[in-house]
């Protein structure tokens, strides 16, 4: 599922930028090769973030709560993308993709909760586990090597 489409790019960007940053071939016209791309690069790199701690990808027909954030984030990291393409990018452009970045690892830590988001089921390939319990040691280690 994706989280913007190339219209939501070309309206953050406007025509004339979207155009200038994918026409690689100069006809005048976007490249939309180039803007799945930087589209799908930027979805990766998000869900390698929110993946850690959630089912990925989100269903935002499902948690709309989180869309308009969700967009906004990705967005950042496809303008950076495109402008990339382009260097020098500007100052703006990089100090948002570093916000979003910084708001990934922010969830992915779990400083940072996406309100009824799915979190990632529980893995049974990882075995099973035990808990003991008992009373306090009568011997350390060190004591029994002295034996």
């Amino acid at each position: 599922m994706a989280y913007v489409t190339n219209n939501d790019i070309e309206e953050r960007l406007g025509t004339a930028a979207y155009v200038q940053l994918t026409d690689d071939a100069g006809t005048g016209s976007a490249d939309t090769d180039k803007v799945d791309e930087a589209r799908l690069g930027a979805e990766g790199e998000v869900n390698s973030y929110l993946g850690r701690r959630y089912q990925v990808p989100i269903d935002l027909s499902r948690h709309a709560e989180v869309a308009d954030v969700l967009k906004s984030f990705v967005l950042d990291l496809v303008e950076y993308r495109l402008h990339a393409r382009r260097p020098p990018v500007p100052g703006a452009v990089s100090n948002k993709r570093n916000q979003a970045i910084a708001w990934l690892d922010r969830v992915a830590r779990a400083d940072v909760v996406l309100p009824s988001v799915d979190p990632i089921p529980e893995n049974s390939a990882t075995g099973i586990s035990a808990q003991t319990s008992s009373n306090e040691r009568f011997f350390t280690r060190d004591e029994l090597d002295n034996l």
